[in-house]
């Protein structure tokens, strides 16, 4: 099933995307004005990410905030920006960072070659880092350098496993609604407790669910709610006679609660914008992360979703090379992951050549790819060969399956 915006053709290439929808006979129907702009109306959205960054991790509990913590050798918030990295409609992700961590961050764009990305200084809050993001990308803003988008998308920084789906659905439900959010069933049924500490009342978890991210929002709308906090930040700042001739005076809508406590920005829509929130149903892959026993089930995940394609490199003669095709057929039975195209690479019997394999393993371990060397017994016996591929094959079964970093470079003989 191809996914598109409403009206429009499918992608022209695999996964969904979002495309201009003006079709080969339209230069028929351009003089007509009404048409033109009912095209303009269907047109794909221009879309910009913002990824708030600045947490502590305080419920954590480890020194490292959650988002730099390292999984499989790799900091969370890289896998995060991967994600939005591979959905080509989206042109700009803005992360709001602490300053004390900026210099971290740009070490992990730079490591793992993420593009599109600008940095901004995250704010005391969560709200504050979201407004500070959403300023890089306005255009009322002196040395702005990004374009303003038409919508953008609102998404957390341990949220890594986001799919290209969600975020679609999102943003075209934003497109028409002005807001939209994904949301999950509740799995426990709330309850709030009185002052005493006792039962006051609960909520029925049927009819209430979860708030998850992403969010996507009509820019002008949620810039405008986002507007009213800095309204409010003025006018604290004023003394009473400069209050009384202050031009913001009646315009303040935002409450200190809002500034300091809040974190849903569906709400912030709907109660300064007075815009209500399309609610899409997400996927069970949305959860955050956010305890240290959350940083193992992301990892085990991470593990099956990256251990998806293995490439086999061989060093053997043409009439050799169904060897490979034997070793991937063998390996389906074990396995089921994708293969790319078996290659032939003279490494030679020398050590010197052999060691190419340790070196050109420390470079691609910085992409997060495992290279390891397995050597297979070729003996001209077919019992005999079945038996060196069986073993050659149950190796690479347990290197996909544990990923074990130590093995990195490592000559195994199977």
């Amino acid at each position: 099933m191809e996914l598109g915006l409403p009206g429009g053709p499918g992608p022209a290439e695999p996964g969904p995307r979002l495309r201009g929808l003006r079709g080969e006979d339209r230069a028929a129907s351009a003089s007509s004005v009404s048409q033109a702009e009912a095209e303009a109306g269907r047109r794909a959205p221009s879309v910009a990410a913002v990824l708030p960054a600045g947490g502590s991790g305080e419920r954590m509990g480890v020194p490292t905030p959650k988002q730099f913590c390292p999984i499989l050798e790799r900091p969370l918030i890289s896998y995060t920006l991967q994600a939005l990295e591979r959905v080509c409609w989206i042109k700009d992700i803005v992360v709001a960072v602490t300053g004390e961590n900026m210099e971290v961050m740009k070490d992990i764009i730079q490591r793992y070659q993420h593009k599109h990305i600008s940095l901004v200084e995250a704010g005391v809050t969560r709200h504050r880092s979201i407004f500070n993001a959403l300023k890089a990308l306005a255009e009322d803003q002196p040395n702005s350098k990004l374009a303003k988008p038409e919508v953008v998308i609102i998404h957390d920084a341990v949220r890594p496993f986001v799919e290209e789906g969600v975020l679609l659905e999102v943003v075209i439900a934003a497109k028409e609604h002005g807001a939209a959010g994904a949301i999950r069933p509740l799995v426990s049924t709330v309850i709030s407790p009185s002052v005493d500490g006792c039962l006051d009342y609960s909520l029925e978890r049927a009819r209430h669910r979860a708030s998850e991210m992403p969010q996507a929002f009509l820019f002008d709308v949620i810039y405008e709610a986002y507007q009213q906090v800095e309204i409010y930040l003025k006018i604290i700042s004023l003394t009473w006679s400069e209050l009384e001739n202050s031009p913001f005076l009646g315009k303040a809508k935002c409450s200190d609660y809002d500034l300091e406590f809040g974190t849903e920005c569906l709400q912030l829509a709907l109660k300064y914008c007075h815009t209500k929130a399309k609610l899409v149903e997400g996927s069970p892959d949305l959860w955050k992360v956010t305890y240290k026993r959350d940083l193992y089930a992301a990892e085990s995940i991470i593990k099956e979703r990256i251990s998806q394609q293995i490439c086999i490199v061989m060093d053997a003669k043409e009439d050799e090379e169904h060897l490979g095709h034997c070793l991937e057929e063998m390996l389906r039975k074990e396995l089921n992951v994708h293969f790319l195209d078996c290659k032939s690479v003279p490494f030679g019997q020398k050590m010197e050549h052999l060691m190419q394999i340790r070196e050109l393993a420390k470079e691609v371990k910085k992409r997060n790819i495992l290279l390891c060397g397995l050597l297979i017994y070729y003996p001209q016996d077919k019992q005999r060969l079945q038996e060196s591929l069986r073993q050659g094959a149950a190796i690479i079964a347990t290197l996909i399956k544990e990923r074990n970093a130590g093995l990195v470079g490592q000559l195994l003989i199977a």
